[in-house]
């Protein structure tokens, strides 16, 4: 009897990704003799490169006309997947599961695909209003299967940890003081980002009042931002911006005591790998995207125009703009 093999199209983001692993852990419990298979962007082979929750991962290309989707679907068709468990809203998403021919393809009905669909779950009301780790389960909840609860958490290997570690040092880093990382980017929009002149004065009160070392990190698109922080600070950090694949970054992350953070990727990262963290939210609501597993502190400031969800605020940023240096400072102590 052949093992039935499923493949689940994963979300476009990091934070996403890692926050859809207990749907998939879930998933995975309903079906315990399937292979599971992730269908994602390319990254997501450096993400859960050493989960062995998955079978494999397929690296989906970027789709552009019908030439790129025909040729996308063919590929798919080829691994012979039995079911197609979309985590995605799109259409576009659904209906490559349909031109690769799977003959089961589950999902929410959003965005028109309920035809494309062979299962479909219509998203509560209180969708939009609920954790997106939630959302993830309330599909499988929808499609009569049952939910496991689980804790979201990444694999590390020792070496990938070890090697973080020698990078540290060789960057200057004194192991007798704690480590404090700092993220200033967030690649959804400057909206989500905390100032890097405030990044640099929190920077700077870790540093007289607690003895850290600072850390910062981010994509190579940040390295500005980054660049910005360090000069704020008379202390040289060790700054690791666009200096690391994503493999090298939650190995850089397993090392902090402290991870203080705009709403991001990382921030699930570290959260994941079970390092404390203090993210700073502004236009998006913590209920929905905010860390999930202890330890984990939020700061957000109460504001008219809040939720926006821009991605530029058009007016003075004043929900980032109103958190204080010294507050996220004092945040931080419970985890120095």
């Amino acid at each position: 009897m052949s093992v039935m093999k499923i493949v689940v199209r994963m979300p476009n983001w990091i934070g996403d990704s890692i926050l859809a692993l207990p749907a998939v852990q879930s998933l995975k419990k309903n079906f315990p003799e399937s292979e599971i298979w992730m269908a994602s962007r390319e990254w997501a082979k450096d993400l859960f490169a050493a989960d062995h929750l998955v079978q494999g991962i397929i690296s989906l290309p970027d789709i552009r006309d019908l030439k790129s989707l025909r040729e996308a679907g063919s590929m798919l068709k080829s691994h012979g997947f039995d079911l197609g468990f979309l985590l995605t809203n799109s259409f576009s998403s659904a209906l490559l599961f349909s031109i690769a021919g799977i003959p089961e393809r589950w999902g929410y009905s959003s965005d028109g695909r309920r035809l494309l669909l062979t299962r479909s779950v219509t998203p509560a009301a209180t969708a939009g209003t609920r954790h997106q780790a939630e959302y993830y389960l309330q599909l499988l909840a929808g499609l009569g299967l049952q939910v496991f609860p689980q804790r979201i958490a990444l694999t590390l290997s020792e070496e990938e940890k070890a090697e973080a570690g020698r990078a540290l040092l060789a960057a200057g880093r004194d192991q007798a003081k704690p480590l404090v990382i700092l993220n200033p980017g967030a690649f959804y929009g400057s909206a989500k980002r905390w100032p890097p002149g405030r990044f640099a004065e929190a920077a700077a009160l870790f540093e007289a009042r607690n003895h850290a070392e600072i850390l910062i990190v981010g994509s190579g698109d940040e390295k500005e931002i980054g660049d910005a922080v360090a000069a704020g600070l008379e202390r040289k950090p060790m700054n690791f911006v666009g200096k690391t694949s994503l493999r090298q970054l939650i190995a850089l992350l397993s090392h902090g005591q402290l991870f203080v953070t705009n709403d991001s990727g990382p921030m699930h990262i570290a959260n994941a790998l079970g390092i404390p963290v203090l993210a700073l939210f502004g236009p998006t609501d913590p209920k929905v995207t905010g860390p999930l597993e202890p330890p984990a502190s939020v700061l957000k400031k109460d504001v008219p125009c809040w939720p926006c969800l821009y991605r530029t605020c058009p007016y003075d940023h004043r929900c980032m703009m109103n958190i204080e240096a010294a507050e996220v400072f004092e945040a931080g102590q419970k985890y120095l």
